[in-house]
């Protein structure tokens, strides 16, 4: 879907799926990272929770990128509109952030 330009509403009709399984792998990822910070330094557990932890992540951006999003950071993406982007970050309820293509997330602004 590379090259995909979102509308407003198409962002919005797709966002309640962009969040479940958003939600769904920060739960996974905060259950690893506890394992791992439970773990000693260099032992096994910690090695397969960090394992884990890495295929939970890269498994999330693949889903992301499969609805068409793009994936600008750690639970957050960008929707291209043509003009700059749509932008949402974990645990935003509803969308309403853009930003144009140079100012990045820094540079978001209230959607109107």
């Amino acid at each position: 879907m590379a090259g995909r330009r979102w509308t407003l509403e198409g962002v919005r009709a797709v966002l309640q799926d962009v969040r479940a399984r958003t939600e769904r792998a920060v739960a996974q990822a905060d259950g690893l990272l506890a394992q791992r910070d439970g773990a000693q330094a260099g032992s096994r557990e910690r090695a397969v929770a960090e394992a884990g932890l890495r295929r939970a992540i890269e498994r999330w951006a693949r889903e992301m990128e499969a609805l068409g999003a793009e994936v600008k950071g750690l639970w957050l993406v960008d929707f291209d509109n043509g003009s700059g982007y749509y932008c949402w970050k974990w645990p935003e309820e509803s969308l309403g952030w853009f930003h144009g293509y140079e100012e990045g997330f820094d540079g978001r602004t209230p959607i109107q």
